[in-house]
């Protein structure tokens, strides 16, 4: 039976989300306070820079070319990526530096200076931990719905379940890291995966150990065009299977009649005009927070979800710079020099460190054009806290300071001479602009063992026709999981409305 579907949000997973229920007959209506497509994958353009604004790293490329050939359509032909050969240079304090390379022999190479042979043939069978941890797992807790009982019922989750024991949710990916791996650059690597979700590796379980199976075993890619080609690419899909979208289009309040969802009010923000659109189906891929908090006032919030542990935001500096470093990659990460006292001043204090771990993203390594010739369009971003009230002119300033000062006792260079563009994002810019609550990137943390089973679920069980994707609800955050919830949601949708 075809129903007339709401979607609150035209974030990666709202798009996808669109296109999968489009492709099954529904009719979609998107609607999206911003002016383009995306949710936090935007970009900039500014002096001869363009800057992907938001998430820069992109794995699981064929999660995005499933929605291609779900509509009879060659991805190739709408959406092309390369293979990264250099995944990501790492840079220490002590002038220590390798370069995680694609092939495991190059890699490997890279590591001599910094570990021995038996510590890098640790790190490997720790690689190998994480591609069987993920196999095991991702048809489980990240493929579908923990919440329908029977998903439970069949051989993917026994096998799960019977090797439930080799995950390791008891200790910490630290903890785990150093016992089985030993040398502290090695493990400091290792750790840094926890920020992937916005956690804290002290505290995060080990299970998490199985993140860099993604990036370095899987393989890391950049899309033609830059991270912002995802969404733009994907909104023309969508576009084409029939979805209508509403760009500076609000929605202020889902509506219900009993237990059921009947409508969306929603506000133009060009007109200020406020209308009620029937629906059927709402799907909301706005924050689930905030979409308890503003958009369902009549009905009760899941407190003890809502009051989990935020994951951390981002403080980043988008600066066009003067000059060229042969020494950077696309993707580059300037290690603290105290990775554990970092994350508890991350995660206790309600400000980032004055060391803080610097990530460099530079898109005109891979797209020259995005930047002047001779030039690099730096994307540097340091964790910060979500936002509780923190003054971040201040925070932003002396992060700039620190930040610059790391910048040129590692690359021996005062980078501060060649910015001749800068913009800045910080969490309240973030919350402003993508309805994350405190800015927070990925929801909640996974700083508890059982941060899989306490994330919101993907559906609501008091409001029938109500639906949750994105990176604040179940399986998590980043591009390829709010991919996941997109399928999650639209595998429900069909179990409950045929």
């Amino acid at each position: 039976m075809i129903k007339t579907v709401t979607i609150v949000g035209a974030g990666i997973a709202g798009i996808a989300s669109a296109i999968r229920l489009a492709k099954l007959g529904h009719q979609v209506h998107v609607f999206e306070s911003a002016s383009h497509p995306g949710g936090k994958l935007r970009q900039i353009e500014e002096k001869g820079y363009r800057f992907d604004a938001g998430p820069s790293l992109f794995t699981l490329p064929n999660l995005v070319d499933e929605l291609f050939t779900l509509c009879n359509q060659n991805p190739q032909d709408h959406f092309q990526y390369q293979t990264l050969e250099d995944i990501c240079h790492y840079f220490y304090e002590d002038g220590k530096q390798f370069v995680a390379y694609k092939s495991w022999d190059k890699f490997s190479d890279s590591l001599t200076e910094i570990a021995s042979k038996n510590e890098i043939a640790s790190l490997k069978k720790q690689l190998q931990k994480a591609a069987f941890r993920y196999n095991i797992t991702a048809p489980v807790f990240l493929d579908q719905c923990l919440h329908r009982f029977k998903n439970y019922l069949n051989f993917k989750t026994l096998k799960g379940i019977l090797n439930s024991g080799k995950l390791n949710v008891f200790e910490s990916m630290d903890k785990e890291n150093r016992k089985l791996i030993g040398n502290p650059y090695l493990v400091q690597y290792m750790n840094r995966f926890a920020t992937y979700n916005g956690s804290d590796p002290y505290r995060a379980p080990a299970l998490l150990n199985m993140i860099p199976h993604l990036e370095q075993n899987l393989g890391s890619y950049f899309p033609k065009g830059g991270m912002y080609n995802i969404p733009k690419s994907l909104h023309k899909l969508a576009y084409s299977m029939g979805v209508q979208f509403y760009f500076q289009h609000t929605v202020e309040e889902i509506v219900t009649e009993g237990k059921n969802v009947s409508s969306v009010r929603v506000r133009n923000l060009k007109t200020h005009e406020v209308f009620e659109r029937r629906s059927n189906i709402v799907v909301c891929n706005a924050d689930v927070y905030n979409t308890y908090k503003f958009l369902l006032p009549k009905h009760k919030s899941p407190e003890k979800i809502l009051s989990q542990e935020r994951s951390t935001s981002a403080l980043v500096f988008y600066w066009g710079i003067k000059g060229s470093f042969a020494e950077l990659g696309l993707h580059n990460i300037l290690f603290s020099d105290d990775y554990k006292s970092e994350f508890q001043q991350l995660f206790q204090t309600g400000e980032p460190t004055n060391d803080p771990t610097i990530y460099i993203n530079i898109s005109s390594k891979c797209e020259p054009s995005d930047a002047p010739q001779g030039c690099e369009n730096w994307f540097v971003m340091i964790n910060v806290p979500s936002n509780s009230g923190q003054n971040w002119n201040e925070i932003a300033a002396k992060a700039k300071v620190n930040i610059l000062q790391k910048l040129q006792r590692i690359l021996k260079k005062d980078i501060s001479q060649l910015i001749e563009f800068e913009d800045v994002l910080d969490p309240i810019k973030i919350e402003q602009r993508t309805s994350s609550h405190g800015g927070s990137l990925y929801g909640t943390s996974s700083n508890n063992r059982f941060a899989a089973f306490l994330r919101h679920k993907n559906f609501s069980s008091s409001i029938k026709g109500l639906y949750f994707c994105g990176g604040s609800v179940h399986p998590g955050g980043g591009i390829p999981l709010c991919l996941n919830s997109a399928k999650i949601v639209s595998q429900l949708i069909t179990e409950d409305f045929g």
